[in-house]
């Protein structure tokens, strides 16, 4: 069987001194995915915009979808448009999802969930409690956090101040991490282990 391949979102970065505002992937995230064994393929931020995304889905044919890092939800329309359309397509197909960090956030949000600044989850490492396996410590870059579980959710891990970090839906194969894996220096093989077995649950026939 062929790897699972992987429907990647981007960030927006801006570039005011070129006139550019660029979609970007860290190269880690890349790495990240391709050693959990499936194939990233990032999403271009203006196809939905310009209604192309389904064209683009139905070409590409990815079986399973990462949202990404970076940018505040809300702070980049074009690309929040694009998830919540990617969010919509995986949902229909019952596609494997893993939001990691402002990934985490937009699903929680598009599903009705409300976010909360959080102090001290910056630039930072701290420990989690997950509902399987050992008490870990993991990265922390987010200043929003959940103001709680979203409809369908239930929280696989949290932090030493009770902020939810990790999350797995009820009925679909959706997680959502608040760490970054990709920035680990050495990746994680628990979280490795734990997006395989998730893509794992991608449509047959991919």
């Amino acid at each position: 069987m062929r790897p699972v391949l992987v429907a990647v979102s981007q960030r927006v970065d801006a570039h005011p001194d070129r006139g550019e505002r660029r979609d970007a992937l860290d190269r880690r995230m890349t790495a990240w995915i391709l050693a959990t064994g499936a194939l990233p393929v990032p999403v271009p931020n203006t196809l939905a915009e310009a209604h192309a995304l389904a064209g683009w889905l139905d070409a590409v044919r990815p079986a399973a979808l990462l949202l990404s890092g970076g940018n505040d939800v809300g702070a980049e329309p074009v690309r929040d448009a694009t998830e919540r359309s990617l969010l919509a397509w995986a949902a229909e197909g019952s596609r494997p999802v893993l939001g990691i960090c402002r990934g985490f956030q937009m699903m929680a949000v598009a599903s009705g969930g409300t976010l909360v600044r959080r102090v001290g989850h910056t630039g930072t490492r701290h420990g989690i409690a997950p509902d399987e396996g050992p008490a870990r410590t993991v990265n922390s870059y987010h200043d929003f956090g959940l103001a709680g579980l979203p409809p369908g959710y239930r929280a696989t891990a949290l932090a030493d101040d009770g902020t939810i970090e990790a999350v797995r839906h009820a009925e679909r194969p959706w997680e959502g991490w608040m760490w970054h894996p990709e920035r680990e220096p050495a990746f994680d093989r628990a979280d490795l282990d734990r997006a395989a077995t998730l893509w794992e649950a991608a449509p047959c026939g991919r």
